[in-house]
């Protein structure tokens, strides 16, 4: 008999199509991977009312279940339904975007909560979490466009704009559109472990996967874009050249400024000082190449431009809270012995 795990994604008309493809997708692999091995996923997309949902970028679904359908086939003392994910949309009002936040969905989410055994928000959907109260004491992240937003209007969550998904039993969060399948391959591995995550993720021809608490790219792009032509192309340069010595006289050079002028630039340009940027940008190189081959440690540090072992492990700790080898243990892409497929025949 199939024990497959129920997913149900809400959505609602201005929904961002990838915050609902991706995770699907992911679900949808993962299952087929699995060979009829009958302890899956079954995926549904549920809205206010059954029928066409147009998505932001023109994309329409076809959605068969409304959220009273899945109510009354449930009932009011239990849920089938094991896991509900909330997409995000977001729209422009006042100059800026800001997150959608539908009615219905809120209504549904509020009730079928406790039914279930987690609920999950992908980007913006994240506000719709909090405007729920699942989120009241919790670290949460989403799109880093709104984290601020979301910050703001609800001083009661720990919003980490940096990370592209927060883990916090039994909600999780995502932040923009391809994180959602960052997390959802995370649900995946937390269910049916990460070997199977791994497979489901080659399948793709995706990462597995950036880890919850890796920076956002987001953050050093839109340094570069708002920074002023001259020094978004010396940020350019920095992150390519990170193995030198990069200090102040030899920035300042290149943008034929005195040392204390560029300090002044550098900082009215990124909101940050030059020694704090290149420090982010060497760990976040550092992050990428533990998870993604087999150099030593000591090698990984003359890469980034740490000088020395002990100042790598040092100034990586102060940012992750883990050493680069745990880091590595946790969250390289590559398969480990200790990692084992769940059993075939029977729900994990």
């Amino acid at each position: 008999m199939s024990r497959s795990r129920k997913v149900v994604i809400a959505v609602f008309d201005g929904v961002e199509s990838l915050d609902v493809t991706g995770p699907s997708q992911v679900f949808a692999t993962a299952s087929r991977l699995l060979h009829g091995a009958g302890y899956g996923y079954t995926v549904e997309l549920a809205a206010a009312s059954a029928g066409a949902v147009s998505c932001a970028d023109g994309v329409r679904f076809a959605v068969e279940r409304s959220f009273a359908d899945l109510d009354a086939s449930n009932g009011p003392g239990a849920s089938g339904i094991d896991t509900v994910i909330v997409p995000g949309a977001l729209r422009p009002r006042r100059g800026r975007l800001e997150p959608i936040v539908e009615p219905a969905v809120l209504a549904w989410v509020k009730r079928v909560a406790p039914r279930v055994r987690r609920v999950a928000s992908v980007c913006a959907g994240a506000h719709l979490l909090a405007e729920a109260g699942l989120l009241t004491g919790r670290r949460a992240t989403t799109h880093w466009a709104t984290a601020h937003l979301l910050a703001e209007q609800y001083p009661d969550v720990t919003v980490d704009a940096e990370a592209v998904y927060v883990r916090s039993d039994p909600v999780w969060t995502g932040a923009g559109v391809s994180a959602g399948i960052d997390m959802s391959l995370a649900l995946v591995a937390d269910d049916l472990g990460r070997r199977h995550a791994l497979s489901t993720a080659k399948w793709m021809v995706v990462y597995l996967q950036r880890p919850g608490n890796q920076a956002q790219f987001s953050t050093p792009l839109h340094r570069q874009s708002t920074a002023s032509p001259d020094v978004a192309e010396l940020l350019a340069w920095i992150d390519a050249h990170l193995d030198r010595p990069l200090n102040v006289p030899t920035l300042a050079a290149r943008l034929s400024l005195g040392e204390r002028q560029f300090a002044r630039v550098f900082n009215r340009e990124t909101g940050s000082t030059p020694a704090a940027y290149i420090e982010t940008q060497r760990i976040q190189a550092a992050r990428q190449l533990l998870q993604e081959n087999d150099l030593t440690v000591s090698a990984i540090a003359t890469l980034c431009g740490f000088g020395s072992t002990e100042t790598f492990h040092r100034t990586f700790k102060h940012h992750t809270s883990i050493t680069p080898h745990a880091y590595r243990q946790r969250f390289s892409t590559r398969t480990h012995p200790s990692d084992t497929p769940p059993s075939k025949g029977r729900p994990p």
